[in-house]
């Protein structure tokens, strides 16, 4: 048997959707458009497409879009007056700073993060975030793993009491996916590189999250039947030619419901995004 697709622009046009409700009563009730500033430092292709992808799902809803395009050569303290107005500028309510920054400021990720108001952090990343995720207070929560649970829910996927395995512990994925799960009260292993029986742990599973980062890394023979299993990973393996962390042909007869790449995961992203722009205008409103 083949398992259900989890198409991403089923579930990300609800979350837009949402989005777009909860800003027209923002609208309507106090006047406030959400308004989302993007800072891009250099000239990487792959984040102006981001950038890009951004600004239009803002304008679709109707919200204040800002992209701040900087050039290659701005300095850490350029970039921290920059982040500064932004923090300053009542008309947004969200900022973003696009990542990867260039290499000359690598060295300042952290600090260029930390230095973006906790309110207005729609990425999640601000350690008072990561906090209130981790203690389970309201907090605005990374889009990613935030976006897969909502999946889980609009899909009617049980959560609590559920066996979960979460394959990779990144900041960005892993870590909050982890918390995430728990606060939907599964039980929940995460895996990573020097975890042993890999393959043992994840057959115990009834969902699956890979974002390992690793083309084709889970197989079938690591899939409980009828298990969920949702594939973060995004692998360029040739120029036109993308694929995630799991196997999607093979696994696809085992599990019970399945995320394909590229149409999966990712498009949830954007969506989320849209959806922590308006918590932040809300957030800020009850301040």
């Amino acid at each position: 048997m083949t398992a259900r697709l989890l198409e991403g622009k089923f579930f990300a046009a609800k979350l837009r959707e949402e989005a777009g409700q909860r800003a027209a009563k923002l609208k309507e009730k106090y006047g406030i458009t959400p308004g989302l500033a993007v800072i891009i430092v250099g000239e990487n292709p792959a984040s102006q497409v981001y950038v890009r992808n951004k600004h239009k799902a803002c304008t679709e809803l109707g919200f204040y879009s800002e992209a701040v395009e900087l050039p290659e050569t701005t300095s850490r303290s350029e970039l921290l007056a920059e982040i500064q107005r932004l923090n300053n500028d009542d008309k947004i309510h969200g900022i973003l700073v696009q990542l990867p920054l260039p290499k000359a400021l690598q060295p300042y990720e952290s600090e260029v993060l930390e230095a973006i108001d906790p309110l207005k952090d729609v990425d999640g990343f601000h350690p008072v975030n990561v906090g209130r995720l981790v203690t389970g207070q309201n907090a605005l929560i990374p889009c990613t793993p935030h976006g897969c649970i909502r999946m889980l829910e609009l899909a009617d996927i049980p959560m609590e009491g559920a066996n979960a395995v979460v394959i990779g512990r990144s900041n960005i994925v892993g870590k909050p996916m982890l918390h995430l799960l728990l606060g939907k009260n599964a039980t929940v292993t995460i895996c990573h590189s020097r975890t042993r029986n890999l393959a043992e742990i994840v057959r115990q599973a009834d969902i699956v999250v890979a974002a390992v980062g690793k083309p084709k890394f889970v197989t079938a023979d690591m899939i409980k039947p009828g298990a969920t299993v949702i594939d973060v990973g995004i692998n360029r393996i040739a120029p036109k030619k993308l694929v995630g962390d799991v196997d999607f042909e093979a696994v696809k007869e085992i599990a019970g419901a399945i995320t394909p790449v590229p149409g999966g995961v990712g498009l949830l992203t954007i969506a989320m995004l849209m959806q922590n722009t308006v918590a932040a205008a809300e957030l800020q409103l009850k301040k």
